[in-house]
């Protein structure tokens, strides 16, 4: 197989632990993605949500490692994912793209939105 001189695509992914859950909610995970994409320069497109609103109280999920909200935010070159984890206050991100960004600058942005006090970081080139 030949390699190709560019990469495919880049992918960050980051887990945030010690993080404000305060932020684990609609509004604020809307307002992350547009400052998230505009620092990076993504067009948003479609997004899509995951979590307990208008769920039947005896649905809602207990277990901490359920508990939480999940969006997908696509953007014109593919999409920003987010997983809380409302009990654990941690918080997992994924930003994958064909289109080259400064992924310190959306490390930075992430880790500051949602005040985490640990995290680990991850970057790939996809070919």
């Amino acid at each position: 197989m030949e390699k190709k001189d560019k990469p495919y695509g880049y992918e960050l992914i980051m887990d945030l632990h010690g993080c404000d859950a305060s932020t684990f909610n609609r509004e604020s995970l809307d307002a992350y993605f547009e400052k998230v994409c505009n620092a990076i320069d993504m067009k948003r497109s479609d997004r899509f949500w995951w979590d307990d609103m208008d769920v039947p109280e005896e649905q809602k999920q207990t277990l901490a490692h359920t508990k939480g909200t999940s969006a997908v935010q696509f953007i014109l070159t593919s999409s920003i994912v987010v997983h809380t984890l409302d009990i654990l206050e941690a918080v997992y991100v994924n930003v994958f793209t064909c289109k080259e960004f400064d992924e310190k600058v959306a490390e930075e942005i992430t880790k500051e939105w949602f005040g985490a006090k640990e995290w680990k970081t991850t970057f790939i080139e996809r070919t």
